[in-house]
């Protein structure tokens, strides 16, 4: 990536933007792509899309893998879009999974997803974190190429011509990685082209469910995706594989990967869902605050869509105010194509949150810049922070105004 790695020194990009009023620019932090699962058919639609909403800063944030940086790095410099170059983990912690105690997946107690952010560019991993995430990556492929299998054999069952194959679904629906949703949709997809009727398509997809009635709107997609999902490939469905314990890292040994890649360790926060429930591990903000600290952990990330406003500023003003680094993001890990603007359930963001979005991006990219360099970045060996914050903030705003002109 030339522009990238040909960015000026350090005083000279802050000479650049000396004295100018501080600039808030638009940006989305978390964002998967086709190289995982992803609303998007490529990167260049994510590219578009941002150009025509004027968001200038991206993130991609794909789970176990960092296989689309290249094609992100090279398209972001032809959009002059400023590369953020993140990862996502589902790891477990074991004491909450033993006590019953939800983290950030509402249905799994213990199971814990987790970021990186600002990942080295190339990223380069070795030893024992290799190793580690080499295995689920390993993992993961083995449970959903059974569930492809075990699929297969009961479609087959109803009618030959809704076979699937992992290969097939490996090489013309994916980048590089078969995950669920995956399986959901090609199985949707051969439902369609085989049957071409409303009617028809929900008489068989009823006998696929073993005779369970088909709610989902048949002219909806994403809908009936998910209802795929749900009647087949989670617990009690034919499809169903169990996960192996050997899909999940525990957490310290996923912030020991994200640091070794040069990345800064971020917390996912669920924060509250439609009916204004809390997990228990996040539904007192002090606790969480102990928790994270306690494992050196001092980046957030939300993806606001799922949040109410006020809820969502009560929580950031409290973890901003203790000096968390927070971004914001959409997912986009789902069937649904929505706008890559990031805003709360019921609102726009309000200026205070959508400056603390930009600065949170602005200490990535800051990190980005001196780890590219040969120097530290923002988090140390330990995952502790810089205690010079505003510096950063100060040199990713210009690394970033520098970039996207």
């Amino acid at each position: 990536m030339e522009r990238y790695n040909k960015l000026p020194s350090r005083e000279q990009l802050l000479e650049e933007t000396e004295g100018m009023e501080f600039p808030v620019k638009k940006v989305n932090g978390h964002f998967h792509t086709p190289y995982s699962f992803s609303a998007f058919d490529s990167l260049d639609q994510v590219m578009e899309m941002a150009d025509n909403e004027e968001v200038d800063v991206l993130g991609i944030n794909d789970f176990y893998t960092t296989a689309g940086y290249d094609e992100f790095a090279e398209l972001c410099e032809k959009y002059r879009k400023f590369p953020l170059f993140n990862i996502e983990f589902m790891g477990l912690l074991k004491e909450e999974q033993a006590t019953g105690i939800r983290v950030n997946d509402p249905n799994n107690p213990g199971r814990t997803y987790f970021s990186g952010k600002g990942l080295d560019y190339p990223v380069s991993l070795e030893g024992s974190s290799l190793e580690k995430l080499n295995s689920v990556r390993t993992e993961s492929d083995r449970q959903t190429r059974e569930m492809v299998e075990k699929a297969s054999e009961h479609l087959t069952a109803i009618d030959p011509d809704l076979a699937i194959d992992y290969d097939e679904i490996l090489e013309n629906f994916t980048r590089g990685m078969v995950r669920e949703r995956h399986i959901a949709k090609v199985i949707r997809t051969k439902v369609y082209e085989k049957y071409d009727t409303k009617a028809a398509r929900k008489e068989i997809l009823e006998k696929i469910y073993v005779g369970k009635s088909s709610t989902a709107d048949i002219s909806d997609p994403v809908a009936v995706d998910g209802e795929i999902r749900s009647m087949l490939l989670k617990a009690g469905g034919v499809a169903f594989v169990k996960e192996n314990p050997k899909a999940f890292l525990q957490i310290p040994e996923v912030i020991r990967i994200i640091i070794d890649a040069g990345g800064i360790p971020c917390y996912p926060v669920l924060l509250d869902d439609k009916n204004g429930n809390y997990t228990e591990y996040e539904a007192n903000k002090e606790t969480l605050y102990e928790r994270l600290t306690d494992m050196n952990v001092w980046s957030l990330e939300l993806i606001p869509g799922r949040n109410r406003h006020q809820n969502l500023r009560t929580f950031v003003e409290f973890f901003d105010k203790r000096g968390f680094v927070i971004t914001f993001g959409t997912e986009h890990n789902t069937p649904a194509l929505d706008p890559l603007t990031v805003s709360a359930a019921d609102a726009e963001l309000d200026a205070y949150l959508q400056k603390v979005s930009y600065e949170g991006a602005c200490i990535t990219a800051a990190h980005q810049y001196m780890r590219s360099r040969g120097e530290k970045g923002y988090v140390d060996e330990q995952g502790m922070p810089s205690p010079d914050r505003n510096s950063f903030i100060r040199l990713g705003n210009s690394i970033i105004n520098h970039f996207v002109k």
